[in-house]
């Protein structure tokens, strides 16, 4: 299905005649436009616009998809009047690692949502992996992930201390150690396996939980050793170990394809919440 938003980000192209002018119209930048139309056309895999003619004109493949534009764009701007209500009427798709979405982050987006209720705001918890991939190919508006190093189109990003725990009764090092960690493309599962492998230490996975809280609860338990989050055991009964040494830092990053218009309030107050972590 296409999104609404790309088709009226290349209706405004042609309208206008360039980019510029489209993004003054539609209260966006250029950029945005630009990248928009770009996922229009890598989603229908050929090129809707001549970008080198002035002013920009449309393919025939632009020429024929515009007027079912039209259209869509039409009977939904006809939709959103007949209902009346604008509650709802623009989405903000989220996606957010799961210990991002804190006490803190949940009053934001409630708070955004009582002063702002044309905007629907349609968060996800996840894996930052799968999150990253998602927000590259669109299917997010903005996320707040961890990795290892914030990319150059990071809007925001804080230090996340990361360690090595286990349960308060289990062994210091037993023979092979017993992992509890995420499901593949978890974003520790990995360096737990290299770093047991650079030492040259047998391991197997206990236990393979796809939330935090999950992963959390099997390492309290005495399953087995985990990397985690250090904020993840503030008020478990987890101890830390030292079987590995200490870990490098990784980052909670904040990446957003638009930060003008109605997103700008809340990719603000999104980035006060993270450096307040």
């Amino acid at each position: 299905m296409i999104d609404p938003r790309l088709l009226r980000a290349l209706v405004g192209v042609i309208d206008h005649g360039s980019f510029t002018r489209a993004a003054e119209q539609l209260n966006m930048s250029q950029s945005t436009i630009s990248q928009q139309i770009s996922r229009l056309e890598d989603q229908l895999g050929q090129p809707l616009l001549d970008r080198d003619a002035r002013p920009v004109r449309m393919t025939a493949a632009g020429e024929r998809l515009t007027g079912y534009a039209r259209r869509i764009l039409a009977l939904q701007d006809e939709a959103t009047l007949a209902l009346g209500d604008p509650s709802g009427s623009v989405s903000l798709r989220i996606g957010l690692a799961e210990d991002i979405m804190t006490p803190d982050m949940a009053r934001l987006f409630a708070d955004f949502s009582a002063t702002h209720r044309r905007v629907r705001l349609d968060v996800t918890a996840g894996l930052s992996l799968a999150l990253t991939r998602g927000y590259r190919d669109g299917d997010f508006d903005i996320i707040v992930v961890k990795e290892t190093a914030p990319e150059p189109d990071c809007r925001a990003s804080v230090p996340e201390p990361i360690g090595w725990f286990q349960g308060p009764g289990a062994p210091d090092a037993p023979d092979p150690l017993p992992f509890v960690t995420f499901p593949p493309g978890g974003l520790y599962r990995d360096q737990m396996f290299r770093r047991a492998e650079d030492l040259g230490r047998r391991w197997y996975v206990a236990f393979s939980g796809s939330s935090l809280s999950n992963v959390v609860t099997a390492v309290e338990a005495g399953l087995g050793i985990s990397l985690l989050p250090v904020r993840a055991a503030v008020g478990r009964d987890l101890r830390r170990s030292m079987l590995f040494g200490a870990e490098p830092a990784m980052v909670a990053s904040l990446y957003a394809w638009e930060t003008g218009g109605i997103a700008a309030p809340l990719v603000a107050a999104m980035r006060d919440v993270l450096a307040r972590r």
